[in-house]
């Protein structure tokens, strides 16, 4: 052959030689096949499918959702728009809590109603028995967060998700809080589980990626179906630094948990404070839940100043070295942002009493985040009085 042709070919055929602890990275858009009857069995066809470590991530998602089937895609957000794509159609009506993650809200609004999807939003306060009291004929599919996102409302989900099957809804949740560790949705009787891979699994703040995970082959099938209608697809080096972070995710989380619970027990005393939003502190309204279903709590919760002018809170904010202010959560880092402004979409008007701050506690020491928040909170009381 002549050389361009020999440098194009060389250095392609070997195969690995050694085996290293994680799998490795293929990074390709073409798959070769090994002869002219494979490029139409349906093995493989297109490298977008996924490869080695897509693959892997899947089979280690799999093990820890309890699913039969995991699918990736390159968001958490666009996991539940795809979630919702596969199994709604027009003519179809969703119950959707009032709580949910905000863009996922602005799916709902401006994309399913203009495909001909009902959407109603529900207080996440309900019980199973006046949620699905709520349902039509028409009702497909009922979306929960839980807790709820910002205010961290929790949801009887095993008990909303036996009502819903007792009348042929479906149901799914975004676990992202639990990340899929902390609570099991499949084993709690959902049908499918979503969480933004972004959080959590991923663990640096550095990979944008979102699971959906199911049990049911049909709704398997149709979330196949979906990303290859839809063209969604992650790369193997996202794949191969979601997985990484997956090995770590129970002792990272462990960490989270405990310095959250460190810092929230100190926000309770504080004189600036009117209450703090934690599910797994004793005497929060959604305790008893978070007992009897989470095996543990994550870094983020919220905290509720005493009343307070808008500059007061912007003073707090401002006074923050250790404490990072953006938005996302479930890296190493620790986290801020006021989530007032966030509360004009929802539907139903719950008056918190205070400023809500939401935070994410990270890896830091809590020492240092007591002292971070100190400062803030001396900040806060020096303009607001409170």
């Amino acid at each position: 052959m002549d050389e361009e042709s020999r440098l194009i070919r060389a250095g392609a055929g070997r195969k690995p030689e050694a085996k290293t602890v994680a799998p490795a990275i293929q990074r390709g858009s073409t798959v070769l096949l090994p002869n002219a009857r494979a490029l139409y069995d349906g093995t493989f066809g297109y490298g977008r499918s996924g490869l080695n470590a897509q693959h892997a991530l899947c089979e280690a998602l799999c093990e820890l959702e309890g699913a039969h089937e995991v699918q990736l895609f390159p968001s958490g957000l666009a996991a539940i728009t795809a979630a919702l794509m596969a199994v709604l159609q027009a003519g179809d009506h969703i119950l959707v809590v009032d709580t949910v993650y905000k863009p996922v809200r602005q799916f709902c609004d401006s994309v399913l109603t203009r495909f001909g999807v009902g959407v109603d939003y529900y207080d996440a306060r309900l019980d199973a028995e006046a949620l699905l009291a709520l349902a039509t004929p028409a009702t497909r599919l009922i979306l929960l967060e839980s807790p709820g996102s910002l205010t961290f409302e929790m949801q009887d989900v095993p008990g909303i998700a036996a009502a819903a099957h007792a009348r042929g809804v479906l149901t799914l949740i975004d676990n992202t809080w639990g990340a899929g560790l902390l609570f099991k949705p499949l084993a709690h009787g959902i049908d499918i589980s979503v969480q933004a891979l972004t959080k959590y699994v991923c663990g640096h703040s550095d990979v944008f990626m979102g699971s959906v995970a199911v049990t049911d082959r049909k709704l398997a099938a149709a979330m196949q179906e979906a990303v290859h209608d839809h063209g969604w697809a992650v790369t193997g080096d996202d794949a191969y630094q979601a997985l990484r972070g997956l090995r770590t995710l129970a002792v990272r989380m462990a960490r989270h948990g405990e310095n959250g619970l460190v810092v929230a027990t100190w926000l309770k005393e504080q004189p600036q404070v009117l209450r703090v939003i934690h599910p797994a502190l004793p005497g929060d309204a959604g305790h008893a839940l978070w007992t009897r279903d989470y095996s543990g709590a994550c870094g983020l919760f919220a905290v509720v100043l005493r009343p307070g002018p808008e500059k007061a809170v912007e003073a707090f904010l401002n006074a923050l070295r250790l404490f990072g202010l953006g938005y996302s959560w479930g890296g190493f880092e620790s986290l801020a942002i006021n989530g007032d402004p966030q509360f004009k979409r929802r539907k139903i008007a719950i008056d918190y009493g205070g400023p809500v701050i939401r935070l994410h506690v990270g890896l830091e020491s809590p020492v240092d985040l007591i002292a971070d928040l100190e400062g803030a909170l001396a900040a806060y009381e020096a303009v607001s009085g409170a």
